[in-house]
């Protein structure tokens, strides 16, 4: 498990998360057992006022009352970029044969402990439904693409939202590409994309596009948010062909 030396995020965010620790720990009480920071606060690809706080909160049971009051906290909470958090047993995460091996896996190679104890320390994720897990993603990513294009009306506004959505939620699906094919993940969005370009063959550079659009490095204009929409989808359809049925991933 590869963890940067120091959290890459501004102090103040830092100050937001002793808070939130100190806040949640009351809240929940002996009901609590962990709480792990994931996502990109710990990769160091944190980007202040665009990237959320990713939270797995370990319980030792779900006890209402305490969820209850948490539930209420949260909404304050959520003004500050704190995603609902997974809240999970160690029996949950622990079971044969989960249905959730990518979120743990992401979670088990890149987390950060603010309070309690680590679940993660020597745990085995079964990796049995990862290459359907991955499938699965990738072609729920270009169903919710359609979805949200519509619902937007097909704006460029709308279209300039969705795309870094999309790819925020189509990163963890890459590197399950790469689990499948017996490659180290590559946290580093760029080295990532760079990675599963050679891997495969496919041109991605309508995905790294898209990730300098989502960093505010590129602006493109109403010409080409069209088009980058296509090449974004024809590209997601590429990568969900690349996934054979037994798990065998096709590669150049």
């Amino acid at each position: 498990m590869t963890q940067p030396t120091a959290l890459d995020i501004p102090s103040e965010v830092q100050q937001l998360l002793q808070r939130y620790v100190k806040e949640t720990t009351t809240l929940l009480g002996a009901q609590l057992e962990g709480i792990l920071l994931y996502g990109s606060a710990v990769r160091g690809e944190f980007l202040p006022g665009r990237s959320n706080l990713n939270l797995l909160l370990m319980v030792s049971g779900y006890e209402r009352d305490g969820l209850k009051r948490y539930a209420k906290a949260h909404r304050r909470w959520s003004r500050e970029q704190f995603v609902v958090p997974l809240v999970l047993t160690e029996a949950e995460l622990t079971r044969p044969g989960t249905v959730f091996p990518l979120e743990y896996l992401e979670i088990q190679e890149q987390h950060r402990v603010l309070w309690g104890r680590d679940p993660f320390i020597g745990l085995h994720i079964d990796r049995t439904h990862l290459a359907y897990q991955v499938r699965q993603g990738l072609l729920g990513n270009l169903v919710r693409l359609r979805q949200r294009f519509i619902e937007g009306g097909g704006t460029e506004e709308a279209i300039a939202m969705l795309l870094p959505l999309s790819l925020t939620a189509l990163l963890p699906c890459l590197r399950g590409l790469q689990r499948l094919a017996g490659q180290p993940p590559l946290f580093q969005s760029e080295a990532l994309l760079a990675g599963i370009q050679t891997m495969t063959g496919i041109d991605l550079a309508g995905l790294t596009d898209v990730l300098h659009l989502k960093r505010g490095i590129i602006t493109p204009g109403p010409v080409e948010v069209p088009r980058l929409f296509d090449r974004y989808a024809v590209t997601l359809d590429a990568l969900i062909a690349l996934v054979g049925p037994d798990g065998t991933v096709a590669a150049r």
